[in-house]
């Protein structure tokens, strides 16, 4: 991955409507993706982060600032230059976006006809394509006749058709199971590694942003609340865009008994897979009540995170805290209203 920004946003605000019915969709944007990086940027239905993306290939444009692409301000490109950086610039969906009458070969040599490029190569090149995202023997299959994983695979060989630099996904596996969720993101990560393929995912989903992303970016109210690397947002949210993200209060337990203090603790692979909790209370003697949870096992070691409540007494917190600093284990007290 390079030091250098492919892609840089200054100031950027898009606003729709005029006069009283105006809806400011984003307001200061400033964020830059570096070359070879793959880049989140998440928020919740609302936040704005489907209008940034659609900003950055000028889908929508900007109603002030700047967006820089490859050392190019494209706000600036004429519409015919516009269509040429396009071509940098690949773009996948939640809805896939196929043309339902035409094969998968036929759906990738698309945009390499808009492009000019000849019949001949450009068969050729899909088929390169088909059988990058590993769906070879289904060139001739329509859309109809393809899975929402192997839909996907399509679009994502279409979008590479024309060699982009830049890949933006916009929530591209929202509609997809759990299972092709993982085998998309695979791929993309994939096609990251091989490639240098820049990808910009955008999704609500922290789990996404988790198994994929390098650095991450917090939209919330058409503003960026924070921004750096997956891990330190993971483990020290600063902001509450954040924290509403990592741990989702639909997801919070009903059982959450009044007053008492909360420990976010944090699993990030330095400790094995060991009953914390139940060594925890074992320990120390103190009962505890889990509110969230959210972890994985990967190689014998834990991943992700929980919050606990304890009771508001300060020798029982001095005393849990004591166990956790021992155990060299992560964690921060955080608010949490009930």
């Amino acid at each position: 991955m390079s030091e250098a920004a492919i892609i840089r946003i200054e100031n950027l605000n898009k606003t729709f409507g005029n006069g009283g019915n105006a809806v400011v969709a984003l307001d200061d944007i400033n964020l830059s993706v570096k070359q070879g990086e793959v880049f989140g940027i998440i928020g919740l239905s609302g936040a704005g982060k489907s209008t940034l993306v659609r900003c950055i290939n000028l889908l929508e444009k900007p109603t002030t600032g700047n967006v820089i692409f490859d050392g190019k301000d494209i706000t600036l490109l004429s519409d015919r230059e516009l269509r040429d950086v396009r071509q940098s610039i690949g773009m996948i969906f939640q809805g896939f976006n196929l043309l339902m009458q035409r094969t998968a070969l036929e759906n990738i040599c698309f945009p390499l006809e808009l492009a000019g490029v000849s019949r001949k190569e450009a068969k050729q090149r899909a088929r390169e394509m088909l059988n990058t995202v590993g769906l070879a023997e289904k060139e001739n299959a329509y859309p109809a006749q393809l899975s929402g994983g192997q839909k996907q695979r399509v679009a994502i060989a279409r979008a590479l058709a024309t060699r982009p630099k830049v890949l933006l996904c916009d929530e591209a596996t929202s509609a997809l199971d759990p299972t092709t969720t993982q085998s998309i993101l695979s791929l993309l990560k994939d096609l990251n590694k091989k490639l240098g393929l820049t990808v910009i995912i955008i999704t609500h989903e922290m789990k996404v942003i988790e198994q994929i992303c390098n650095r991450v970016a917090i939209i919330d109210n058409s503003h960026i609340e924070e921004i750096g690397t997956v891990d330190d947002v993971f483990r020290h949210p600063k902001t509450q865009a954040a924290k509403k993200l990592i741990f989702p209060r639909g997801e919070m337990t009903k059982s959450i008994a009044k007053g008492g203090k909360y420990l976010r603790i944090v699993f990030d692979g330095n400790s094995s897979d060991q009953p914390v909790i139940a060594n925890m209370v074992l320990e120390c003697g103190e009962p505890v009540n889990i509110v969230f949870a959210n972890t994985k096992d990967i190689d014998g070691k834990a991943y992700g995170h929980m919050i606990i409540q304890i009771p508001d007494d300060p020798v029982i917190y001095h005393k849990i805290t004591l166990y956790l600093d021992l155990e060299k284990i992560t964690y921060a007290e955080e608010n949490y209203d009930v």
